[in-house]
């Protein structure tokens, strides 16, 4: 990454170096013939102007010999009717074509190694037509502009290695915090750390923030691994031990003993299955959020045909968000747990409503028989198993409790206005969008 920075950047500084100083000789130059054409020309009109006062003769700045000329170094050829003049008479033969042309205008003139830049005037003299070229040697100019241009690039060229080498250190400095960051993954690997904190620039805060989310996920998710296998351990030890002391036994199963069996075998299933319940709890920022309308629609499909004989209803709050932050198995397993429920206890009718806002309220309504109101504060409650509490809901409101918990939200259980329970789910959103 250092390597593929400097070199972009060495590159675009090249560039942009060689650029400007071909662009600054380039302008440099049109520079010095415009400000020399200008000047041609006003040497020109004034040259004109004496011709036009002096009614007789040919002014004397146009002879070789004028002290204008001597000053100036200029070069003047004139035009009138046929006869032609020139302060250098051995530049006579090279102008006169350009006196054949129209137009006043500057031109450029090669012979040899030598650039005369020329600049032609026509005018109106006595009633006869006269062309003037007044001409300037340019080489001179263009040798001193060639050095000034040399001694630029030597500039360039320092500015440039200047560059480069502040480039090399910006860089060096932007990337000392991940090299820190890289030296922290490392401890935190080793297990010498268990955060990471770094003075790092604004731009890797929310980087930082959340490898350290993830990292406290992990932690969660390895903790609830660790208790979940413990509680399967000391759930099952005594369910086990019972089944295999009956079937290590010389004593006959008769119906007593046969139907308790059954019983600890289906303690064992179902601790089994709470189990693999908590187990597949993601948690924020964790695999693929949920679609609320599709997930939901789905959900109610699937519990109309396993209660054929309930009506279920979906209705939301007309909200446009389709994605929230709440990872799509959780949704299913919260959204599945009070479905399914209301769809046992019911008698002939669930709602489910679905509100979002700064956060997504769930309310689920059945007109079953209910729950009393002294029960409704022990439903949900961790560790506890509903069926021992209230012979109408089963262990999934526990899990409930524990998902909508991972999710910074609540649930509260309530009387329902169609006679039977209500649900209600609250899970902020924007503790986990924000990030």
């Amino acid at each position: 990454m250092r390597f593929r920075l400097l070199t972009w950047l060495g590159g675009v500084a090249l560039l942009v170096v060689v650029l400007t100083w071909l662009l600054h000789g380039i302008f440099l130059q049109s520079l010095a013939r415009d400000f020399l054409g200008e000047r041609l020309q006003r040497e020109a009109d004034h040259a004109v102007a004496q011709l036009q006062q002096d009614q007789t003769t040919v002014p004397t700045s146009l002879a070789s010999v004028s002290h204008g000329y001597q000053i100036f170094h200029h070069l003047y050829v004139l035009r009138l009717n046929d006869t032609v003049s020139a302060s250098a008479p051995e530049w006579q033969r090279q102008l006169a074509p350009l006196l054949e042309e129209i137009g006043d205008t500057l031109l450029d003139v090669k012979h040899g190694e030598q650039h005369l830049l020329v600049y032609r005037r026509h005018f109106q003299w006595q009633d006869v037509d006269g062309v003037l070229l007044v001409g300037e040697d340019f080489s001179q100019v263009e040798e001193g502009l060639a050095t000034l241009h040399w001694w630029i690039a030597g500039i360039a060229a320092g500015l440039l290695v200047m560059l480069i080498t502040l480039n090399m250190l910006a860089v060096s400095r932007s990337l000392t915090p991940l090299s820190q960051l890289r030296g922290q993954l490392a401890a935190l690997q080793a297990g010498e750390r268990r955060r990471l904190s770094l003075d790092a620039p604004a731009e890797l805060d929310a980087l930082v923030a959340q490898l350290n989310r993830f990292m406290d996920d992990i932690d969660l998710r390895l903790q609830r691994s660790r208790e979940s296998v413990a509680n399967l351990s000391h759930a099952l030890k005594t369910p086990l031990a019972a089944v295999t002391q009956v079937l290590r036994g010389n004593r006959p199963i008769d119906e007593n003993r046969r139907h308790k069996l059954l019983s600890r075998i289906e303690d064992i299933n179902t601790q089994l299955d709470a189990e693999l319940r908590r187990a597949r709890i993601a948690g924020p920022n964790a695999g693929r959020m949920a679609h609320l309308s599709r997930d939901s629609q789905r959900l109610i499909e699937m519990f109309r045909t396993l209660y054929p004989e309930r009506e279920f209803q979906l209705t939301d709050s007309g909200h446009g968000q389709e994605q929230v932050p709440i990872e799509a198995h959780d949704f299913a397993e919260m959204l599945g747990i009070v479905l399914d429920n209301a769809g046992k206890w019911s008698r002939s009718q669930v709602r489910c409503h679905l509100a979002l806002a700064d956060s997504l309220t769930v309310i689920i309504d059945d007109d079953g028989q209910g729950v009393a109101e002294s029960d409704l504060a022990k439903l949900g409650e961790r560790g506890t198993r509903l069926d021992e509490c209230h012979p109408g809901y089963g262990l999934g409101l526990a899990i409930l409790t524990q998902l909508v918990t991972r999710y910074a939200g609540s649930s509260r259980f309530e009387r329902s206005p169609l006679g039977g329970l209500r649900v209600v789910i609250i899970l902020p959103l924007d503790l986990f969008s924000e990030h």
